[in-house]
């Protein structure tokens, strides 16, 4: 009767967990969720950027060394790379199947998309403190 019971399940059941990645609507929904992020983001800066056309740098500082501007550049440097790294990961892992090579560009990805977000806040944080 054990044996039967294997041979029960839904579809469902048996395919639920059996994507390329095993986490495939995990990574739709930050993929999604990071890019309703990026508009009010994205818009805050080009605005910002816009507004400061012509301006010199002890006045661009100045707008960075706000602490609202300093939170939303670190908030849009983490959430543009956290999305593009998703993005890239998304695109090896449907289109890389040699295994050892795509885990090896998954690891590149991660590791030169959290180097370049750490970069992008450290120097925020810099400008900010005035360092």
């Amino acid at each position: 009767m054990a044996s039967n019971s294997k041979t029960l399940r839904s579809p469902l059941q048996v395919a639920r967990g059996l994507g390329s990645a095993k986490h495939g609507t995990e990574h739709w929904w930050s993929q999604r969720l990071t890019a309703i992020a990026l508009v009010p983001l994205t818009v805050w800066f080009v605005f910002g950027v816009i507004g400061h056309l012509g301006a010199d740098h002890a006045a661009f500082v100045a707008w960075m060394k706000s602490p609202f501007s300093a939170v939303m550049m670190v908030l849009t440097a983490v959430v543009t790379f956290h999305h593009a790294q998703s993005g890239l990961q998304m695109v090896i892992e449907d289109y890389v199947h040699v295994e050892w090579q795509k885990m090896a560009l998954i690891i590149g990805v991660k590791f030169l998309s959290f180097a370049l977000a750490a970069a992008c806040v450290l120097a925020v944080v810099k400008i900010f403190i005035g360092a």
